[in-house]
């Protein structure tokens, strides 16, 4: 069989795409208050630091996904239960996302369609992308990155337009916001959303060449913080820190405030479209990386065989994890602060110590 390849550009839009996902519309960073677009700038040094081990771990073992080297560095004994500790808090994240989606999109806009179709129609996306491939995974993410690229110009240029903007929000920010920014940053931003990239290490085995893989995923990183942190200081200086806190979908909540000589209006649609693409490629990448870990560890080698299991998995476990959004919200706190930095930080960091331990010492048989 093939062994399916991805470009650099494709590789690129994928990593914006999944950065962008549901942190580009649900709040981020309240702990700094006014100052939630520093505090993302702040966190993108760690968000780098994270990106270059993974990316010197799968330079290592450039055939092998994060289970698989998992293995090969702490042995076999350590590493598979290591490994599939991953998928259920890949899965769990994954019906995260489908479940702020679905919310979301009730809340804003289809009160009268119930959850269950929401959610099992972007479920069945999800499987049917994951069903065809990486490749064509990868190239419907180069098409939707312009695409989202543009919808983010046009709502940003006539938010602007429109006079909303009111840099007061945004200014001065004191020395102790800049503490607070900083507490923000560390772990809560930095694990998400750029911690999540630890995904990737999934999918970094079908990238075609591994001499670009440090530019390329730095250069998405960058780009994506920099798009996160202006589209957030958008919101912030338009609604104001007490308003950003308080609504569940700030960047909607920006758009229906736009009018434009009473002619350019209701660009709802276009925010509403930014979180679906967003989401359906956020929850896809944690389906593809909760497939391929799996298939690795119980050495199946038709990943497809796995899909519509993990389809079933998330969309019942978005329904049952929480009682309502709000709890929905308590327990992500809990979840980011208490559970995600393991696989995203400390796992990874661990076995580039210990790595780079066994080389230096030449314990490698």
């Amino acid at each position: 069989m093939r062994k399916e390849s991805i470009g650099s550009f494709q590789l690129f839009a994928m990593i914006v795409l999944f950065e962008l996902g549901t942190a580009l519309v649900v709040p981020i960073g309240l702990e700094s208050g006014h100052a939630v677009w520093v505090s993302i700038l702040v966190a993108l040094p760690g968000g780098v630091l994270l990106v270059l081990i993974y990316d010197y771990l799968y330079r290592q073992f450039p055939d092998l996904p994060i289970s698989g080297y998992m293995r090969r560095i702490l042995g076999p004994a350590v590493g598979w239960p290591l490994g599939l500790l991953f998928v259920p808090v890949l899965l769990y994240n994954g019906s995260r996302n489908l479940r702020e989606a679905g919310d979301l999109l009730i809340s804003a806009s289809y009160d009268k369609t119930p959850v269950i179709i929401i959610n099992s129609i972007m479920v069945i996306a999800v499987m049917y992308i994951l069903y065809m491939g990486i490749e064509v995974f990868a190239r419907t993410a180069e098409i939707y990155f312009m695409i989202t690229m543009v919808m983010g110009l046009v709502c940003n240029f006539v938010v602007i337009a429109a006079g909303l903007v009111k840099l007061h929000n945004l200014f001065p920010v004191h020395p102790g916001e800049w503490l607070e920014a900083l507490r923000s940053a560390y772990p809560n931003i930095w694990i998400f959303p750029y911690g999540e990239l630890v995904c990737f290490a999934t999918i970094l085995p079908h990238f075609k060449s591994a001499r670009k893989v440090n530019k390329v995923t730095v250069a998405a990183l960058v780009l994506s913080s920099f798009l996160l942190s202006f589209t957030h200081a958008i919101e912030m200086s338009v609604l104001g820190a007490d308003i950003y806190s308080r609504t569940t979908f700030p960047m909607f909540t920006t758009i229906t405030l736009v009018n434009v000589a009473n002619f350019i209006q209701r660009l709802d649609a276009f925010v509403i479209l930014t979180l679906i693409i967003g989401v359906f490629f956020k929850m896809s990448v944690y389906c593809y990386a909760a497939v391929a870990i799996a298939a690795d560890l119980f050495r199946i080698r038709d990943l497809q065989k796995l899909v519509l299991p993990v389809g079933v998995v998330v969309l019942l476990s978005s329904f049952v994890s929480a009682e309502n959004y709000p709890a929905h919200m308590a327990d992500g706190v809990v979840f980011l602060e208490r559970i995600l930095p393991i696989p995203c930080a400390v796992v990874p960091i661990l076995l580039f110590a210990v790595h780079r331990l066994r080389l230096r010492f030449k314990l490698y048989r």
